[in-house]
């Protein structure tokens, strides 16, 4: 009864603001979080196949158009000169929302009219519309207008800059190629007992804490628990975090201590656990509760992994060196994203890209490639955002020379919270 009620009230609010009166941005703002609650819209999963079983009934499409299409006429007489800065960022992120959610329900309708008797696990690009729905998936997690064309020449670029990165490292060893690549096999890179693996963990804590004030302002944030993982489901991760605990996974094979330092970053601090504690503490809006962008969270701490000198670590060119061994994959997930899901690139092309671009890591390519055709678009989301924010962060630089300073930059980036890119870009007064 009460969500019936609640949907009369749209139904009647929405009748009212095409009969009668424009509604002021408060109130505008108000029936937004009030009719995006009452919708109950299903969150974004890894997994395709469920969210296409998520998608409502033609009715409830029907009703959510109508209230988003509303919401676009409303805005379009907000006169934004007279908003204040957090109402500014509500006004746009209203937008943004509303935006992305009539190109979901423009699917969705195609769905419902046509929907099938199951669902194909075989991939994204094996569905009608598949090219639609993954130009759709791939703006709702990297949180940004960007096109698949766009982002397979992301990945592209990637790969040479990284690779570029390796290969710098590798002429430092001395070592010919053949040699670089046997010797990363080395046992005296690899770890076999628990105990050793949670002391070079802690040491990179340590180090990274008494480092952290040279490059960001806040330090007051909640202790992180160094744990080993408990996690079956996430045993193909090198490590995961949740709840103020770093978990490492330490299973059935030596652990590679190249990426202790890259992967503390990312998982602990400044990844993961600074930028949550931080938002955690933010009096962030009604309206930005409502949404959370993985490309934000993903993007910054993939960022953070390029910080490592700075905060003490990557003490040898190997410690730096996991850093882009773990980059170097992350980057040819990129255009293979694309490739597969878009594309409809097949496993043998697939497995030949990967090879083409990555060595000594055969291993795990049907894992990365299988993973891929489940969760499209996904994988794009580290690069993207890192990306981003790297871009900024040196468009900075170059205006304002000897004045940046890395931490009010760092500031900038987190101090208001997850937030689509374009709407966060707007806020960092870039132009020259």
């Amino acid at each position: 009864m009460k969500k019936i009620a609640l949907f009369c009230a749209l139904f009647f609010w929405v009748k009212t603001i095409s009969a009668q009166q424009r509604l002021t941005f408060q109130q505008i703002g108000q029936q937004f979080v009030d009719s995006v609650k009452a919708f109950e819209l299903p969150p974004l999963q890894l997994a395709y196949t469920e969210n296409l079983k998520a998608i409502s009934n033609q009715s409830a499409i029907e009703r959510q158009t109508s209230f988003f299409k509303n919401v676009s006429k409303q805005l379009s007489h907000v006169k934004i000169e007279e908003l204040g800065k957090k109402e500014l960022i509500d006004y746009k992120l209203m937008q943004y929302e509303t935006n992305l959610n009539l190109e979901r329900l423009a699917l969705e309708k195609k769905w419902v009219a046509n929907k099938p008797d199951s669902i194909t696990k075989n991939g994204l690009n094996q569905l009608k519309n598949g090219k639609e729905w993954y130009a759709y998936f791939l703006k709702k997690w990297v949180a940004s207008a960007i096109t698949p064309e766009q982002i397979y020449k992301l990945g592209l670029a990637e790969i040479d800059r990284v690779n570029n990165q390796i290969e710098v490292i590798r002429l430092k060893t001395g070592y010919s190629d053949e040699q670089f690549y046997n010797y990363l096999n080395d046992s005296s890179f690899f770890v076999n007992d628990e105990a050793t693996i949670a002391k070079l963990f802690d040491h990179a804590k340590t180090t990274i804490q008494g480092n952290l004030s040279t490059i960001f302002n806040q330090q007051s944030i909640p202790d992180l628990k160094i744990e080993r993982g408990k996690n079956n489901a996430l045993v193909q991760a090198p490590g995961y975090y949740d709840e103020n605990t770093f978990y490492f996974n330490f299973y059935d094979k030596p652990y590679c201590k190249r990426q202790i330092d890259w992967l503390f970053i990312h998982e602990g601090i400044p990844g993961h656990h600074y930028q949550i504690s931080i938002e955690g503490a933010l009096k962030e809006s009604a309206i930005q509760q409502l949404f959370w962008y993985p490309g934000y969270s993903e993007g910054w701490a993939a960022y953070t992994e390029e910080l490592g000198k700075e905060l003490g670590v990557y003490k040898t060119i190997y410690d730096e060196l996991g850093k882009w061994e773990w980059d170097i994959v992350r980057s040819v997930r990129v255009p293979l994203d694309v490739g597969i899901n878009y594309y409809g690139w097949s496993d043998e092309q697939a497995l030949a890209f990967w090879k083409k671009y990555i060595k000594n890591q055969d291993a795990i390519a049907m894992r990365e490639i299988n993973r891929i055709k489940r969760w499209p678009a996904q994988v794009v989301t580290y690069k993207y955002g890192a990306g981003e924010i790297l871009q900024w962060k040196q468009l900075l630089q170059r205006k304002e020379g000897v004045n940046f300073d890395i931490r009010n930059f760092h500031d900038k980036i987190l101090n208001n919270g997850s937030l689509p890119f374009s709407l966060l870009e707007s806020l960092l007064n870039l132009s020259e």
